[in-house]
């Protein structure tokens, strides 16, 4: 083999991979002040679907939008069960929470029930349309969300926003957020 054809070979490789890559990392993530994309998804709660639209939840109050990347993973499990304890301060705050995935509606029927335990509703975007207007998708991998929380307020921009791969730190956060904007 030629040092050209395998330089060639690279070179195309290399383009190839950039191509998939500079797109998803294109898009950041939304920060606080900027204008939350407006969104209608099928979505399921304590195992039943409907459709979720954000415009209609914040006519009722501040919305907690949270993306992660697969329905009943480990971490997935832990930041679901989290947000399913802390509903009752959510609901005090009259704040909903919407979690958001690229997986289909009947996974996340199952996951509504099982590890959302009733509390909030999931929402599927398999087509990531979603996860690509407010930044969260995953590099290299799509269809995956990354594990990001946002607070939108009820004038419809974004409050607060996190990006972390760990569970820990989401609910506490998206919380202290809630209380400080419930004091304005």
């Amino acid at each position: 083999m030629s040092t050209r054809s395998l330089s060639g070979r690279l070179l195309a490789a290399g383009t190839a991979l950039a191509s998939t890559v500079v797109p998803s990392m294109a898009q950041a993530e939304l920060k606080p002040g900027d204008v939350a994309p407006v969104f209608k998804a099928p979505a399921a709660l304590g195992g039943k679907t409907f459709e979720f639209s954000l415009e209609k939840a914040l006519a009722r109050g501040p919305v907690v939008v949270y993306f992660y990347p697969k329905a009943f993973t480990r971490g997935c499990t832990i930041e679901a069960n989290r947000f399913a304890e802390a509903q009752d301060e959510y609901q005090a705050l009259h704040a909903t929470v919407i979690g958001i995935s690229g997986d289909d509606i009947e996974t996340l029927k199952k996951f509504s029930v099982e590890e959302c335990r009733n509390r909030f509703a999931v929402a599927s975007d398999t087509d990531g349309s979603i996860m690509k207007a407010y930044g969260a998708v995953m590099p290299l991998l799509s269809s995956y969300a990354k594990r990001v929380s946002y607070v939108v307020g009820r004038d419809g921009r974004i409050a607060y926003a996190y990006s972390s791969m760990s569970a820990d730190e989401h609910v506490p956060n998206t919380l202290a957020t809630l209380r400080e904007l419930a004091k304005q």
